[in-house]
């Protein structure tokens, strides 16, 4: 059944049917599609537009469709256009000409915006609850290891020595502005398009502002052209959501160089592995390839709909009807890489020895050994020159700072003293450095107790 046809002659080619149908990925829409039409039949009959058994035997008949696709007794068949022809089409033969009256005051196009918004709502709602999951994760590695020294990495050298609380902190930085992002959406696209009509509005005397406050919204749109036009909170959710998934290719990344051989940080579970045909001693961190591999899939589908809407005239036009593909994969794709890097990483085990090993190397106190100097009296420039050639002498000797001894000290400059060696070692590196947001514990301690209070109340 089509929704439209009276002033056609002919029936519309098979093929161009097939293209013109969205039915095989707005199907996602069902329950969006009910709740709406629910909304609009209550605001129909409050305005006596239709009578209150017309409206109850809508309602019934919308809700017995919902339920008997959710139980599986009845299929969405490719044969109709959409989601909404389906649903109606259905409701008729249920309830007869009542249902035919469900459209009154009603265009395709706002109803498809109206859809749509309410299915982002839903998703971003989901998305925050794994989001937050994710944060709970980084936070219980954070707690254990406020002591776990590690090598912090500029340029992918080994810069300052940090710990792993502090350098899974920056991760939770990341997602709780994640977080924020999605809330700001949520918060800005929550206006009905609802009564927008096509694009004029209606004649008949509708209340907006009735069936927004229904279906859980601020308030109407105010402008019926933009009410139906607009895919600005789709754009924005899309970029969110390849900022997501820079966060977790990021860390992805991270995980893949931490488990190679060569570092040896971590060491992935079993079930978030996979193996090599021909290779017998590999462990390949797949998880982690895949989800940076997915990143730019995400970002695909952001340049793809900021390119469908670039050249569009006012108001709805049919390219629009590309937004809901795109949007459906990168929303689930993005759940999907949050779910499993959520499970990857609370089940991964970290080789704190080897962390702490690697961070005595690379001369990560060199910064500290300058700062020394500088307690001392000596201006940061000629301080930062001296500890150059100290880590020159260093690299001829093959051994770190801390194995020098005070006789090479003082060849190059007199001011080192015994107490050298206790600046430059790992606690004091990192447990000095408690301005908020440094590494040192009492720092760190803070940051805990604030994510703590986060958590609880977001």
């Amino acid at each position: 059944m089509k929704l439209w046809g009276g002033r056609f002659t002919k029936e519309t080619n098979q093929l161009v049917h097939n293209f013109n149908a969205s039915i095989s990925f707005d199907r996602k829409l069902f329950r969006q599609d009910i709740e709406g039409s629910i909304a609009h039949a209550t605001m129909l009959e409050k305005q006596r537009i239709i009578s209150k058994e017309e409206k109850d035997l809508i309602i019934k008949g919308l809700t017995s469709i919902k339920e008997d696709i959710l139980n599986g007794s009845l299929e969405i068949s490719h044969e109709y256009e959409d989601i909404h022809s389906f649903v109606e089409s259905h409701l008729i033969k249920r309830i007869g000409d009542a249902g035919k009256k469900l459209h009154t005051g009603r265009s395709r196009n706002d109803q498809v915006a109206l859809d749509m918004k309410l299915y982002i709502r839903d998703e971003i709602s989901e998305l925050d609850d794994l989001i937050k999951d994710f944060m709970l994760t980084c936070h219980k590695i954070m707690k254990v290891n406020i002591q776990t020294y590690m090598p912090g990495f500029t340029h992918l050298q080994k810069a300052q020595p940090v710990t792993l609380s502090h350098h899974m902190g920056a991760y939770f930085e990341m997602f709780k502005r994640d977080r924020e992002r999605l809330a700001d959406i949520k918060k800005r696209m929550n206006k009905s398009p609802l009564g927008s009509g096509a694009l004029a509005g209606t004649t008949y005397p509708l209340d907006r502002e009735y069936s927004a406050h229904l279906l859980g919204f601020d308030g109407p749109t105010l402008n019926s052209m933009d009410g139906v036009s607009d895919r600005d909170y789709l754009v924005e959710l899309l970029s969110a959501l390849s900022t997501i998934m820079m966060h977790l290719s990021r860390l992805s990344e991270e995980i893949i160089i931490w488990n190679s051989n060569e570092y040896r940080f971590i060491e992935l579970d079993d079930s978030y592995s996979t193996g090599s045909s021909i290779m017998p001693q590999k462990k390949n961190p797949d998880i982690a390839e895949l989800v940076r591999g997915k990143t730019g899939r995400v970002y695909g589908a952001l340049i793809s709909l900021l390119t469908t809407m670039k050249g569009l005239p006012l108001a709805y036009n049919k390219d629009m009807q590309e937004d809901k593909e795109l949007t459906f994969d990168a929303i689930d794709t993005v759940k999907g890489c949050l779910a499993l890097s959520n499970n990857m990483l609370s089940s991964m085990k970290f080789n704190k020895e080897v962390m702490e090993d690697s961070a005595t190397k690379g001369f990560i106190n060199a910064t500290d050994a300058a700062d020394y100097l500088v307690n001392k009296g000596v201006p940061f420039r000629d301080a930062h020159s001296i500890i150059g050639s100290l880590v020159l002498t260093c690299i001829e000797k093959n051994i770190p700072l801390d194995k020098l001894s005070l006789e090479n000290y003082k060849a190059i400059s007199p001011v080192f003293e015994d107490d050298i060696y206790e600046a430059i070692s790992l606690t004091t590196c990192v447990n000095k450095r408690n301005t908020i947001g440094a590494p040192g514990k009492e720092a760190m301690e803070k940051i805990l107790e604030l994510n703590e209070a986060y958590l609880k109340s977001n």
